[in-house]
């Protein structure tokens, strides 16, 4: 039997490589260790190499010592050989060197799936593909919706679990902190859209009409739609970046342990903060859009704020002011599931939390569009 052994330092990882009739003993010595990285690169580096045709056992009883890198670099050297040809296994392994062996254990890469010939079809499947996307996200809103009413049930049946600390600070969260940003965006926004409007009636010498126009617009539509976008991508994207955060931690977890409900505790005060801060917002922003659009008349119109005030007065009723803020519950509502949903579906990493967020804002600003579309039909049915 010929007998080719690595020289080593005590302690050193190193090799013993004994060659007989039916094969090859690997007998390992030393510490296989982080510590001994270089050492225990070169022993694997003279496994590989002499590896005969046939049969090696790697005999693990002379291991002083296993750690994860060791049994990671043994076993990448396993796979290289049973890739050249040859019948590897293992023998005099401790029980704990074992279960470090599986779990570290090399696995052939996966190759790529093949890639499939495009077709004609395929714009047809991936819309398909898409609404049934659409279709599931539906369903799995009114599930959580579901799940919400059930919470305020609840929350309503013993009024003492309710967090009332929670909800003052999310409408000052959302009301009071957002009321700066949003009302200066509606009060450009009316001085745009009024300036472009004086600019288009000076042609027919109608400027004054540009007070039904944006006394109007901004009450039924622009206000709410304005207010409900903004809180969509300032308070949503917090709620699903706050609940996707202590996914991510393990804290809703730790909330079920406890006993407690996550419903109850986290999303029924977030959703009912929103559902009464979003009509007050919007209320704030009808007035600031209404005085951009007042100043604007004065500077490009020529019309006097008394003049704004009393035409206004005329034109618009309490309809007008309750039709733009009846959708903003439901604009909330919306706004609430979408964001709570998408945070409960973060997983453990910071790219997820930043995917989902951003799905969170697109998703509310597409919702809250197409239901304000859905009233603006639903009014105009009822010709309101």
């Amino acid at each position: 039997m010929a007998t080719d052994a690595s020289t080593r330092r005590d302690g050193a990882a190193g090799i013993a490589l004994e060659r007989g009739a039916d094969g090859v003993r690997a007998r390992l010595a030393g510490r296989w260790t982080a510590d001994q990285a270089p050492a225990v690169e070169a022993a694997a580096d003279r496994l590989v190499r002499g590896g005969a045709d046939g049969r090696m056992v790697i005999d693990l009883a002379g291991l002083e010592r296993l750690d994860t890198l060791g049994a990671w670099v043994l076993e990448r050297a396993r796979g290289d050989l049973e890739q050249a040809g040859r019948s590897v296994v293992y023998g005099g392994a401790a029980p704990e060197h074992r279960i470090l062996l599986r779990e570290v254990g090399y696995r052939e890469p996966e190759a790529p799936p093949p890639r499939r010939p495009r077709s004609l079809l395929d714009p047809v499947v991936a819309l398909g593909g898409g609404v049934r996307r659409l279709g599931g996200e539906v369903l799995a809103g009114i599930a959580f919706l579901g799940e919400v009413v059930a919470g305020c049930l609840r929350v309503m049946a013993r009024p003492r679990t309710f967090r009332g600390a929670a909800l003052v600070n999310q409408m000052q969260q959302i009301a009071f902190n957002g009321t700066p940003i949003i009302m200066l965006i509606a009060f450009l926004v009316g001085c745009i859209v009024t300036q472009q409007g004086i600019i288009q009636l000076q042609r027919f010498g109608a400027q004054t009409f540009v007070v039904n126009m944006i006394g109007i617009l901004t009450l039924r539509e622009l206000g709410v739609l304005l207010t409900s976008i903004m809180v969509a991508g300032r308070s949503g994207s917090a709620f699903t970046a706050e609940i996707g955060s202590m996914r991510m931690r393990e804290e809703v977890d730790a909330l079920r342990v406890m006993g407690l409900d996550p419903i109850e505790i986290l999303i029924v005060p977030r959703i009912l903060a929103l559902m009464l801060a979003l009509p007050l917002l919007a209320f704030l922003a009808d007035l600031a859009a209404l005085a951009g659009g007042a100043l604007t008349s004065l500077l490009y119109g020529g019309l006097s704020v008394d003049a704004f005030l009393s035409r206004l007065q005329n034109v618009i009723t309490f309809r007008h002011v309750a039709i733009g803020l009846i959708k903003a519950p439901f604009m909330a509502l919306v706004i609430g599931i979408i964001a709570s949903i998408e945070g409960f579906a973060v997983a453990g990493s910071a790219e997820s939390l930043g995917r989902h967020v951003t799905a969170s804002v697109v998703k509310s600003i597409f919702m809250v569009i197409v239901l304000d579309g859905l009233f603006a039909v639903f009014f105009a049915a009822l010709d309101v």
